[in-house]
C-alpha cells in the first residue's frame, strides 16, 4: 500500500468529507485533492499534522506501511520508575576545612581589619555626547543673504530644491 492509499484510508478513517479533513488538519483543501489525486506526495510536515490530530494512528504505518492502523487500546503500557537521585549536600567552603590551630592561627589574628586597595578611586567619568554616524551631515551656519532689485526686475522662480535632514532632496522646475 503506497502513501497515496494510507491518507485516503486515514481519510476513510476520520469520517469526515476531504474538505473537513483539509480544515481539520489545517492545511488547503487543493493540498487533499492533490495528495489523494497523486499528483503530489506529502510533506513531512503535512503527514506531522496527521499525526497530531489523530494521535491514535501509528507513525510506522503511517510512514513505511508497517504493522497495524490503529493503536492496539488493550495493549498495557509499560511504565518506568527511574528512583529519584538524592540531592547533593552542599559542599563545604574552602575556609570551613582548615583548621585554624593546626596553623597556630589566633582569634586575634583571625579578625585583621581589611584595608582598601592600592588601587586608585578614579569616578568613571559619564558624559552623554552626541553619537556621530558616518551619514550623519556636519552642521553648516546657514548664512541668510539680502537680494534688492530694482522695481522694473520681473522675478521669475526657476529651479526650487528641498533638502532633508536625512540627506535626501528632491528638485521642482516650474
Amino acid at each position: 500500500m503506497d502513501l497515496k492509499e494510507r491518507i485516503s484510508k486515514v481519510i476513510t478513517y476520520s469520517e469526515l468529507s476531504l474538505s473537513e479533513f483539509a480544515d481539520e488538519i489545517e492545511v488547503q483543501r487543493s493540498s487533499i485533492s492533490h495528495i489523494t489525486s497523486g499528483r503530489n506526495k506529502p510533506s513531512l510536515d503535512f503527514l506531522m499534522k496527521i499525526k497530531s490530530r489523530f494521535p491514535e494512528l501509528e507513525w510506522e504505518w503511517l510512514i513505511e506501511g508497517e504493522g497495524e492502523m490503529v493503536k492496539k487500546p488493550d495493549a498495557p503500557v509499560e511504565i518506568k520508575v527511574i528512583p529519584e537521585k538524592p540531592k547533593p549536600t552542599s559542599l563545604p567552603d574552602l575556609f570551613s576545612l582548615i583548621n585554624d590551630e593546626a596553623f597556630g592561627i589566633t582569634e586575634s589574628e583571625d579578625r585583621i581589619e581589611i584595608q582598601e586597595p592600592r588601587e586608585s578611586k578614579i569616578p568613571v567619568q559619564q558624559t552623554e555626547k552626541e553619537k556621530i554616524f558616518d551619514s550623519q551631515r556636519l552642521e553648516i551656519p546657514e548664512t541668510k543673504t539680502k537680494i534688492e532689485l530694482s522695481e522694473n526686475q520681473e522675478v521669475k522662480i526657476k529651479k526650487i530644491v528641498f533638502f532633508y535632514e536625512n540627506g535626501k532632496f528632491e528638485t521642482f522646475e516650474p
